[in-house]
């Protein structure tokens, strides 16, 4: 019926959490999954979901923070090797993943540093002093801006193809432009959330990704064993309500762009925090 198809993702809670165990269980290491409370930070009681591995170690951990639609899962391919050496703690970013789906500011600042709060509220209540910080994409900048803000707490910023470091330039004919499927996304979602499309086919969603990101299948095609999983993962991370990508909307100009830049505001980075920055050959960020 039509109001089934408007329905489902009252399940989607439950899916994810399913889809998430399936993709981690090919973790050669053990890990441990928990809500973090970290009370009214956006909203009246907030959660984040975190997964740590290897924290008997006394090394400084690393802290990891994903890109717009993702969740800790897809950090699959890199959880082993990184706990090898050090303890690890993957969260999934307010408002997006497992964690509570609270409501951000309308304004670009305002909603980064809701983020930043709760990641440092986050930070106390893992009961960690100082952390290596690495961001991919959208958490890169997030990552950055934390630092920027917390910089006693960072041992090291590690940026993966950060989001929002350059000025729009005047002039963008001449520059080298994303790949279709981010072309589609920031036609359709100038008046909306980014990632609404995927909600908008309902059950279909996990299809529309495959078809939209075969790129993305084939990266963990060697590590996940049910080729479904990667796909329904993604479209269960995008199908509850998307508050964190409307805090991501608030602070974008455009898709490839940030309404407060980074690369004008990282000279006020404190000099005792080393950045490394990593770019794909073929990245378009």
């Amino acid at each position: 019926s039509s109001s089934g198809w408007f329905n489902w993702t009252k399940y989607s809670f439950n899916m994810l959490r399913a889809i998430e165990k399936s993709i981690l269980s090919h973790l050669r290491l053990p890990y441990r999954g928990m809500f973090v409370d970290i009370g009214p930070c956006v909203g009246e009681a907030d959660k984040i979901w975190t997964i740590t591995m290897n924290n008997e170690s006394k090394r400084t951990p690393i802290v990891m923070l994903h890109g717009l639609g993702a969740g800790v899962a897809l950090w699959v391919l890199n959880l082993d090797e990184i706990a090898q050496h050090r303890p690890v703690y993957a969260i999934d970013i307010l408002g997006f993943g497992r964690s509570s789906r609270s409501r951000f500011a309308d304004d670009a600042m305002i909603a980064e540093k809701q983020l930043v709060k709760s990641i440092d509220e986050w930070r106390q209540e893992a009961g960690l002093k100082e952390m290596i910080v690495l961001g991919h994409s959208m958490g890169g900048f997030l990552a950055t801006s934390y630092a920027l803000s917390y910089p006693d707490r960072v041992k090291h910023l590690i940026l993966a193809d950060p989001w929002g470091f350059p000025e729009k330039p005047k002039d963008t004919e001449d520059r080298p432009k994303p790949p279709l499927w981010a072309q589609a996304i920031l036609a359709a979602s100038k008046p909306l959330n980014p990632l609404w499309i995927v909600r908008f086919f309902g059950p279909l969603g996990s299809w529309l990704v495959g078809k939209t990101r075969p790129d993305i299948l084939r990266k963990f095609s060697g590590a996940v064993s049910n080729q479904d999983d990667i796909p329904n993962y993604i479209h269960q991370c995008n199908a509850q309500s998307p508050t964190g990508e409307g805090a991501f909307r608030s602070m974008m100009k455009d898709f490839g762009w940030a309404k407060n830049p980074m690369i004008n505001r990282i000279q006020d980075m404190k000099s005792t925090v080393p950045i490394t920055f990593l770019y794909g050959e073929r990245s378009w960020v």
